[in-house]
């Protein structure tokens, strides 16, 4: 009795997010409310880094303006129909991921896809309370003249110190994203949609300053024709790394839409006017000013510029960072519950928060987050493979997914978790061992190879008998 009862703290007596049901019609928001959160979610300042990086940031390899539009489109255009099928699907049956994932993976499978994107969000909610950090250190200075940790004295040479300035910050900062993620979907959309109008003019003011800024058009284009060395293909795939993670994170806002037209709309938001947007002001802004970061660039032109910079970056990143939050709930949770550990969201929002905002405050953005955006763009993508693969080609009269069958689902679903395997070990090997010919990206074609083996393997796995059964009712 007493190791029920410890277990049964953590339980959430109302399952107000939904996060072990589906989501009841009557229960579903706004396209209006929705489309906000997505051009909110889609503000990121990922978007300025990724064109930064395509500009050649630090004296990198870069590309020149052609090649960076296409890559941009490329990659977002990959990113909004990835978005959108698996928005599809959620938008339908009203299920976040995990709860999708056991139609693919098995009820306890999912624990495999769940850590993946768990460890994910994790990973971005402490690189953006990082971003907080050094927007506000340098808006404060270091007046303290306190050195909180010192990445050169740990060999990471090239690297700021972070201040007890850029500490603080990300403390204050990560403690507010966690209050607000502890309060749901409706606090989410609260905040988006005044902020979402505002930091989308002042992306375009600040992206027609910098070219005006650095020369002109025709400065910009002689400067940025001399860029190369990057190549198409790892520059797609640097776009898709930038943004995987919340493609496959939609599933968990587009469950609450009311149609498929809403989902199409609230994707484009993100991958056709936010996204492609900020990854054009970032490569304007390295080529012409020398800095993607345009609150930095802000900083030196007066106090007021500094200030409006500053408070725009802030709120582009708390709209970002509730959804990572909000989803990483969504995937321990039923990863938890998997195991028969019935978790309470916001105990686990919590504690997440905490967690990531001292991640943040150690210097993770600043140490890891290079790498961390190009193994996500090469390793994640097959993580949705078998979901799409599932849904749209082996289950195409869609029996399978009558949500009667949700607790009937097998432990484990052999095609989708070898398929993953497959797919997430292709794309490392893409990335860092052997590159694919002709420059093509990674994360893409590791997951069109793991949408096939899906499709090829099903069969031979009992998860056709599995299905089968349950269809036919004797299961």
């Amino acid at each position: 009795m007493a190791e029920q009862k410890q277990v049964n703290v953590l339980i959430e007596p109302v399952d107000k997010e939904y996060m072990l049901s589906p989501v009841p019609m009557d229960k579903r928001r706004s396209t209006f409310s929705q489309l906000m959160v997505w051009v909110g979610f889609g503000y990121v300042v990922t978007g300025l880094y990724v064109g930064g990086v395509l500009a050649g940031f630090g004296n990198q390899p870069g590309v020149p303006p052609s090649v960076a539009l296409l890559a941009i489109a490329l990659g977002m255009g990959s990113l909004l129909l990835i978005t959108f099928f698996l928005g599809v699907i959620a938008q339908r049956t009203g299920l976040n991921l995990a709860l999708l994932s056991r139609y693919s993976y098995g009820a306890k499978g999912i624990v495999i896809p769940m850590a993946v994107m768990a460890l994910l969000t994790f990973g971005w909610f402490a690189s953006i309370v990082g971003m907080i950090g050094d927007i506000w250190g340098g808006f404060l200075g270091n007046p303290s003249g306190i050195i909180v940790i010192n990445p050169a004295t740990m060999g990471f040479t090239g690297i700021s110190p972070i201040t007890l300035e850029v500490f603080l910050a990300c403390w204050f900062w990560g403690l507010v994203f966690t209050v607000s993620a502890v309060l749901g979907i409706k606090a989410i959309e609260a905040i988006a949609t005044p902020i979402s109008p505002v930091i989308l003019i002042i992306a375009i003011y600040v992206g027609v300053k910098m070219m005006s800024d650095g020369g002109g058009t025709e400065v910009f284009f002689q400067k940025a024709n001399l860029l190369g060395g990057l190549g198409l293909g790892k520059a797609i795939t640097v776009v898709v790394g930038s943004w995987i993670a919340g493609a496959v994170m939609g599933v968990d806002l587009f469950r609450f839409n009311k149609s498929v037209k809403a989902v199409f709309w609230c994707a484009a938001a993100c991958f056709i006017f936010t996204n492609p947007l900020l990854n054009i002001v970032g490569y304007i802004g390295v080529v012409q000013v020398g800095q993607f970061n345009y609150s930095q660039w802000m900083l030196g032109i007066n106090f007021f510029f500094a200030l409006v910079g500053v408070i725009a970056w802030t709120a582009s990143l708390w709209t970002t960072d509730n959804g990572e939050l909000y989803c990483n709930s969504l995937y321990t949770g039923p990863m938890l519950n998997a195991f028969g550990i019935k978790a309470n969201r916001k105990v686990l929002v919590v504690i997440c928060g905490v967690l990531g905002t001292f991640l943040g405050a150690m210097a993770f953005y600043q140490i890891f987050f290079a790498n961390f955006i190009n193994a996500l763009g090469a390793v994640a993508p097959p993580l949705c493979a078998p979901i799409l693969a599932d849904y749209f080609i082996v289950s195409k009269d869609k029996a399978k997914y009558n949500l009667d069958y949700l607790e009937r689902q097998p432990p484990v679903r052999w095609a989708g978790i070898i398929s993953f395997a497959i797919g997430g070990l292709l794309g490392y090997i893409f990335e860092y061992v052997a590159p694919l010919p002709l420059g093509l990206p990674s994360g893409l074609v590791a997951m069109a190879i793991s949408f096939i083996i899906y499709r090829l393997i099903y069969g031979l796995t009992p998860d056709r008998a599995s299905d089968e059964a349950l269809v036919s009712g004797k299961a």
